[in-house]
């Protein structure tokens, strides 16, 4: 359900998810646990938001003065460059203000400050933010929103799901550190592969399973409704390049022995590991049956980031065309028929299968490909490459 509401989104361009109060204290929470002094004295920058509506801007906004932060800055897109199917509603916020004018409301972006106690009440909180209209829409790749970019320490939000390639391209262009929300699949994305592959971004604190539940204002694409509120589940994740403690906790496994004797698996409880027929690499379905004593590589679930720490393993390719040169396929496929797994042909043939990691088998699960011999791969979902780090 997941993989497909956000398949729909992406096709959509619909990207108006609001992120939950408590997801976002929950991450934030494992930051400051691990180091207390992570946001003082920084300059927070939150874009690609709705500050009248984000959980992001209030959150930081009751917490500015127990995190020590020197400035927030939150920014929002125009509702008529987004281009959705709800009407336009105004805040409180906003009409009660005398600069408030409803064209410009819908077609001009929105700045919010923070940094100190405007009204001298003794506290920091909503009441001393200022507002403006922006001079564009509040896309963050206008030069506008580029020299916000340029002036923040740490740059926080749930960017477009449409736009995260770019966003994150956006964020590396500076160098600047960051805490994002993407979703899973986007880690074989070719973009993205590298900068996970070299430690230049990692997994956050949330655990990767369930994905995310997010706020929704599209009445015709709601998975569930809480306390009132229309709901989403996307799988989703978050990415940082902040440190945080649990990628650095190893992971606790069994021998290779041991798994097959053992597992609660059944794939591979007194059946072993299977080797993929075009990688030299053996597939671990399951990121808990990694062997603890195997040499030789591995393709394990995009999952395994979610426990991934560097100082355990390396991360080598990823079955996604430009992902996998340091573990090239070993076989091309030709002559292969795409069947259903009642052994109907699905009509696809040929070369779709060569970015996969194949398995010699058919599990009556999922579509196989079988040549003019009989011979029948099935192909794994997507896998990362891994191996052992050698101390």
């Amino acid at each position: 359900m997941a993989n497909t509401n956000l398949g729909k989104a992406k096709s959509a361009k619909n990207d108006e998810f609001y992120t939950q109060y408590a997801d976002i204290q929950n991450e934030i929470n494992a930051y400051i646990d691990y180091n207390p002094d992570v946001f003082k004295d920084k300059t927070i920058l939150l874009p690609c938001d709705d500050p009248e509506w984000s959980n992001f801007t209030k959150f930081f906004v009751n917490n500015f003065e127990r995190y020590g932060l020197k400035k927030l800055i939150s920014t929002s897109y125009a509702y008529n460059s987004k281009k959705v199917s709800f009407d336009y509603q105004p805040t409180l916020f906003e009409t009660v203000d005398s600069r408030f004018e409803i064209t410009k409301s819908k077609e001009r972006g929105k700045i919010f400050t923070l940094t100190k106690d405007e009204n001298n009440d003794g506290k920091i909180d909503e009441k001393d933010l200022k507002w403006d209209y922006l001079e564009g829409d509040g896309d963050f790749r206008s030069d506008e929103i580029k020299k916000l970019r340029d002036e923040a320490d740490i740059i926080i939000t749930n960017p477009p799901f449409s736009l995260f390639r770019e966003f994150v391209a956006w964020i590396f262009d500076v160098k600047k550190e960051f805490l994002i929300i993407g979703n899973k699949n986007c880690v074989t994305y070719k973009e993205i592969f590298p900068l996970l592959k070299d430690n230049e971004m990692w997994s956050g604190r949330t655990d990767w399973s369930g994905g995310l539940w997010f706020e929704t204002r599209n009445e015709n694409d709601v998975d569930k409704v809480i306390c009132g509120k229309n709901m989403k589940n996307v799988s989703s994740v978050w990415f940082t390049n902040l440190e945080h403690g649990k990628r650095h906790q190893p992971m606790k496994l069994m021998t290779m022995e041991d798994n097959i004797k053992f597992s609660k698996h059944k794939e591979i409880q007194n059946i072993g590991y299977k080797k993929y027929d075009n990688y030299e690499a053996i597939e671990i379905p399951f990121t808990d049956a990694i062997p603890s004593d195997y040499k030789g590589i591995m393709g394990v679930p995009i999952t395994f980031l979610d426990k991934y720490n560097p100082e355990q393993f390396i991360i080598l390719g990823a079955t996604q065309r430009g992902c996998h040169d340091e573990v090239p396929d070993t076989k091309k496929y030709d002559d292969y028929w795409e069947c259903k797994p009642n052994g109907e042909k699905t009509g696809s043939s040929g070369g779709k299968t060569n970015e996969n990691a194949n398995l010699v088998q058919n599990d009556g699960k999922k579509n196989y490909f079988v040549n003019t011999e009989g011979r029948i791969i099935q192909s794994a979902y997507q896998r990362l490459f891994i191996k052992h780090k050698e101390n």
